[in-house]
This record gives C-alpha cells, sequence and structure tokens, in this order.
C-alpha cells in the first residue's frame, strides 16, 4: 500500500514540477555552452528561482523516500545550477592576477613554521658536508655527481677553479649550462614536493643532501682561498634557487606532518586540505625557479663583479621575503 502512495506521489509532483526542471535544466546547458552572459534579463531572473524551486523538490523527494531515479536526477540538476547562482565566476586572466598578488604570497605565509624547519635541514646539510669534504676530500665525490661537478673537484688547480667563476664563456655553453641546472634544481624542488606523503622523511633527506652539495663546493673552492669568490657566483642564483627549494620542501613537509598529525580530520582529508596550500605555494617555486634558472645560466657568467653579484643576490632576496612577508591588504570582492 505505502509503495503505490509513493509512486503517486512521485506522478503528482512530476506533474506539478517537471515543467520547471525542464526549464532550469535548459538554462544550465545553455550556461555550460555558452556563459551566463548570453542570458537575457528574464533568464537571469528565472535561474535563481527555478533553482529553489528544484532545490524544494528535491527535500520532498527525499522525506516522502521516492524513487532514487528522481532524486539522483534532482541532486545532479541542483548541483550543476548551484554553479551558475551562486559560484565565482572569474576568467583566467582574472585568476591569474589573484595568484601572483594574493594567493601565492598567503599560501607561502601559511607555511612559515615549516619553512624554517626545511631552511634548518639545508643548513644542516650545508655545515655537515663542508666539515665532512674539509676533513676527507673523498667525501665530494659522494656529495657531487660528476654530472654537476662538470671538471670541478680537488684534482682541479685553483687557476682552473678561479676560470670557472669568471670565465664568461660561449653563448651556447652558457644556455646549455642553464638548461642542465634548471632540470637539475627543478627535479630537486619537484620531488621534496611529492614525497612529502610518505611523512616527509624523504623530503628531509633531499633538503639535508641538497645542503651538503653546497657545503661541499664551498669546502673545495675555499680550500684554494675562493671561499668569498664562490660565495658570490653561487649567491647571485642561490637566494633565489635555494629559496625555492626551501619552499617546495616546506610544502612537502606540510603534507606530511598532515598526513602524521590528521588533528580531528581523517588522513586523507587532513592531506588534502594541506595539499590544496602546498599546490599554490609550489605553482610560485616553478616562477621562482624559472627566474633562478636565468640567473644561473646567465647573470653570473655575465656579471663578473663580485661586489654587483653580491648586490643582485642581496636583492633578490630582499625582494622575495618583502614579496611574501610584508603586509598587504586583502582584496575585496
Amino acid at each position: 500500500m505505502s509503495e503505490i502512495v509513493e509512486q503517486a506521489s512521485a506522478r503528482g509532483l512530476r506533474a506539478s514540477r517537471e515543467p520547471e526542471w525542464r526549464q532550469l535544466e535548459a538554462l544550465v546547458i545553455k550556461a555550460e555552452k555558452k556563459s551566463p552572459r548570453a542570458f537575457t534579463d528574464e533568464e537571469l531572473m528565472a535561474l535563481p528561482v527555478l533553482y529553489r524551486s528544484a532545490l524544494s523538490s528535491l527535500s520532498v523527494a527525499r522525506e516522502t523516500s521516492l524513487d532514487l531515479e528522481l532524486i539522483t536526477y534532482l541532486e545532479g540538476l541542483c548541483a550543476r545550477a548551484y554553479f551558475f547562482v551562486y559560484g565565482v565566476r572569474t576568467s583566467f586572466w582574472k585568476r591569474l592576477q589573484t595568484f601572483f598578488t594574493r594567493d601565492w604570497a598567503e599560501a607561502v605565509r601559511s607555511l612559515w613554521r615549516e619553512t624554517l624547519v626545511s631552511l634548518a635541514l639545508v643548513l644542516v646539510g650545508g655545515i655537515v658536508g663542508f666539515m665532512l669534504v674539509s676533513a676527507d676530500p673523498l667525501w665530494f665525490d659522494i656529495f657531487v655527481p660528476e654530472a654537476l661537478a662538470q671538471g670541478r673537484n680537488f684534482s682541479a688547480s685553483p687557476d682552473l677553479l678561479r676560470q670557472t667563476l669568471y670565465d664568461k664563456g660561449p653563448s651556447d655553453w652558457l644556455a646549455m649550462f642553464a638548461t642542465f641546472l634548471f632540470t637539475h634544481n627543478s627535479q630537486v624542488a619537484i620531488f621534496c614536493f611529492a614525497l612529502g606523503f610518505a611523512f616527509g622523511v624523504p623530503t628531509a633527506f633531499l633538503l639535508i643532501y641538497n645542503g651538503g652539495m653546497a657545503g661541499a663546493f664551498f669546502a673545495l673552492f675555499a680550500s684554494h682561498g675562493l671561499g668569498a669568490e664562490l660565495a658570490g657566483w653561487m649567491m647571485i642564483h642561490g637566494t633565489t634557487e635555494f629559496f625555492a627549494i626551501i619552499l617546495a620542501g616546506a610544502a612537502g613537509l606540510k603534507i606530511g606532518w598532515s598526513v602524521v598529525f590528521p588533528g580531528n580530520r581523517s588522513r586523507m582529508a587532513s592531506a588534502t586540505r594541506a595539499g590544496r596550500t602546498a599546490a599554490i605555494a609550489m605553482g610560485g617555486v616553478v616562477v621562482m625557479l624559472f627566474v633562478a634558472g636565468l640567473l644561473e645560466g646567465f647573470g653570473r657568467q655575465l656579471v663578473t663583479s663580485d661586489t654587483l653579484r653580491f648586490a643582485i643576490a642581496i636583492g633578490m632576496l630582499l625582494l622575495w621575503l618583502a614579496f611574501y612577508y610584508l603586509p598587504r591588504g586583502r582584496a575585496h570582492g
């Protein structure tokens, strides 16, 4: 008997409301295929009214246990209509502008704890690499692969090492070297981020190892009295590059910690929430690595003055710090 009543109720609801559902569906299809801007004034005014009517029908259908097919149809229709009634619709260029003016910096600021931990890991790696290589040059080959060393090792003469810091070289070699280093550093940053889900442990090791490579290079050049010169050569791009890698590590640690300490959420929900912020920060990391690649492959070879190299390095660092951490007004709208 109850099934007969439910079927009768379903038929009655369809008979009285289905024309409105079809009208709403037609408006949604039009908006999906074209744009809400294509609506007439009457259609714009009818859309929220029809949407609320569909929500009312969905509520009635659920309460009276009507057929599942009808409930599924109304749920899908209401979900699609919701986007056009209440959803925020912005152009690609507006979203890009919002990313650069607000979202990127906000995401990085929210990772300040992880950023400090990431920085500490890189510094520890650098100190350990410097001390080990200074004590035993055999450690240099462990920290620095030959493809990255490119002949800069303890068998090289001081004159050769100095030449690598100041020789401009042919432009095609600069482009090739810039491509190699940009690829290498991009891989390090991506791995730091991508491996964060494994409780952040691989990310921590990568940060320490990357710091260890820098420390090994300093030990090599310092042993020939070229420590300050190497610092200028490396810092002209390093203040941007290492900052980017540190932020990538912070993004990875954010995800790792959300898995280890999910709080009141499930581990998956916690990681998903952390991943949204981390992904925005990683979008900025890609931009930083691109800038570092230009400085690394061209700026530090074309600029041979130590003073100017340090000035560019410090200027870039202050620029990034100001962009991320100086207070700014929130966008309205």
